[in-house]
């Protein structure tokens, strides 16, 4: 019997909680740091974290008052829910599939996506959903590798997504190809880790 993408996300990202902060905390805090300074989000801004993982963004995030974080995996909520307890930040937390969200539309001021969109099983029908839970004028900060726009995967790199999406995540995802099946607009794609491979991107809801 296989496993759908959904139930092995749950599995592997399980695996990997022992050691999920030292990678991507030490890699990325600054480009994450950066993505939600760029998100212009005020204090009392509706923001929802989606793939939140263990919450390293929530460092960046002080002064929040209207926070909410969602992930796929039990343990990533978990330990989310102590590190906003020990930041004292109030938010509410819960395991969600980010391509389902059960929140109305027009709930958020703002979404946080990042290195989610290269993981989730299917990156369209999650950035419709942030589309529709977002309000008019919303914005969306995205952190994430891309291929550049209207460039294809070489053979080999074809090759080697077949190991890393299953183990890690898509390396052959393009930001213009996604968000092209919505209304959002780019204002900002700025280079982050990797020499550009990882780039920082801001979205914006008419």
């Amino acid at each position: 019997m296989s496993l759908n993408t959904n139930t092995w996300n749950r599995i592997r990202y399980s695996l990997y909680l022992p050691f999920y902060d030292f990678i991507a905390d030490r890699i990325f805090r600054k480009h994450r740091q950066r993505s939600v300074q760029l998100s212009g989000a005020k204090p009392t801004d509706a923001i929802l974290l989606l793939g939140a993982g263990t919450g390293l963004d929530l460092p960046y995030l002080q002064g929040c008052t209207h926070l909410t974080a969602i992930d796929i995996t039990p343990g990533m909520i978990s330990k989310l829910k102590e590190r906003a307890q020990h930041l004292n930040l109030p938010v509410q937390a819960h395991v969600m599939n980010g391509q389902e969200l059960q929140f109305p539309d027009a709930t958020f001021d703002a979404v946080l996506l990042h290195l989610i969109l290269a993981v989730i099983p299917d990156p369209v029908a999650c950035i419709k959903e942030v589309e529709r839970v977002l309000k008019p004028g919303g914005t969306v900060m995205v952190f994430d590798k891309f291929l550049p726009d209207g460039q294809e995967p070489s053979s080999l790199r074809r090759l080697l997504n077949q190991v890393a999406s299953t183990l890690f995540s898509d390396i052959n995802r393009s930001i213009g190809n996604i968000i092209s099946h919505t209304s959002l607009r780019q204002d900002l794609n700025e280079p982050a880790a990797l020499g550009g491979a990882f780039r920082i991107v801001r979205l914006r809801k008419p």
